[in-house]
């Protein structure tokens, strides 16, 4: 494929990062003239793309704009190097954060175009397609022929979560089991106090969300160590799927306190070297997970009720 298609496919945070590092590499500084053209070029794509990365940074004030002669830097480069890619970064995810609510909360259809969302959330084309791209990365949508965008299953229902879990109970043992696996050492360590903290603070409750992001953490963790990358990059895109869309449910507290003390479990056999252990830690993990859910979620049914539901009557 040709360098110039090749880079054309780039977004519009990557291109701003290019023109920000160009920036400060070449030495400019505030008030020198940034040509489109000369910028397109460089980064291998046409004006128009350019154009709009260029109003993104005019956005976070990084570059002004004047009438008839185009865009000139607004600040010292050196200065706003990280500082500015870093906004666009929060701003895009802001977004992101919005779309996928109002998807969780059925406020959008499963279908969208880029023009709807950017009406709907008053948002530049740029914008919206750098939200787009990361929900596409968390396998939230994709793209499909033509304008139009379709929502991915996300785990909002019993139903998903359960699918979710027979899902990981056959692929995260087997992304322990497989040659090359290689837990980091520094990051397994941090990872257990982190959790060792957690169970030893009997006196303070841990919240849902809490909850989700630390078994989200520890099982990424695992997930990055597998040595097979196809593993490796289904298990993450997962993961970070049930972070951004998996509803916090009615998790007994007893259960969370049950679940982090057989992260601690699993952690220990792995930095042992005892796979073999970790990957049947793991089954039995997953498993208790599973059965847990029916039961929290039927609390509060009258006995009859869920006896019927059972055929025990």
């Amino acid at each position: 494929m040709p360098r110039s298609r090749r880079n054309a496919r780039q977004n519009h945070l990557e291109l701003a990062r290019a023109v920000v590092r160009h920036v400060q590499g070449h030495g400019l500084k505030r008030g020198d003239h940034l040509p489109e053209q000369r910028f397109a070029e460089l980064c291998g794509v046409s004006r128009t793309p350019i154009r709009a990365t260029f109003e993104m940074l005019l956005l976070q004030g990084f570059l002004t704009k004047r009438p008839e002669e185009g865009y000139f830097l607004a600040v010292d480069p050196v200065e706003a190097d990280a500082e500015t890619v870093q906004r666009l970064e929060q701003a895009e995810d802001t977004l992101a954060t919005r779309i996928l609510r109002d998807r969780a909360a059925r406020r959008l259809g499963e279908v969208q175009t880029v023009r709807a969302l950017a009406e709907r959330y008053d948002a530049s084309r740029a914008a919206v397609l750098n939200a787009l791209k990361i929900l596409t990365r968390d396998g939230v949508v994709s793209q499909q022929p033509g304008q139009s965008w379709v929502f991915q299953p996300i785990l909002d229902s019993p139903r998903a979560v359960d699918d979710s879990l027979s899902f990981r109970m056959i692929l995260e043992p087997q992304a322990i089991l497989t040659p090359g696996f290689a837990l980091d050492p520094t990051q397994a360590g941090t990872m257990r106090q982190t959790l060792q903290r957690h169970l030893d603070q009997s006196d303070v409750r841990t919240t849902q969300g809490g909850f989700l992001r630390l078994d989200t953490d520890f099982h990424g963790l695992i997930a990055r160590a597998s040595g097979n990358r196809f593993l490796r990059v289904t298990l993450l895109a997962h993961h970070r799927l049930r972070r951004s869309t998996q509803k916090t449910t009615a998790i007994p507290e007893f259960r969370m306190r049950q679940a982090i003390a057989e992260h601690i479990d699993i952690l220990d056999a792995l930095m042992r070297g005892d796979l073999e252990l970790g990957a049947d830690l793991m089954v039995v993990h997953l498993r208790r997970s599973q059965k847990t859910r029916p039961d929290a979620a039927n609390r509060g049914i009258p006995p009859l009720t869920l006896a019927m539901a059972r055929g025990e009557v």
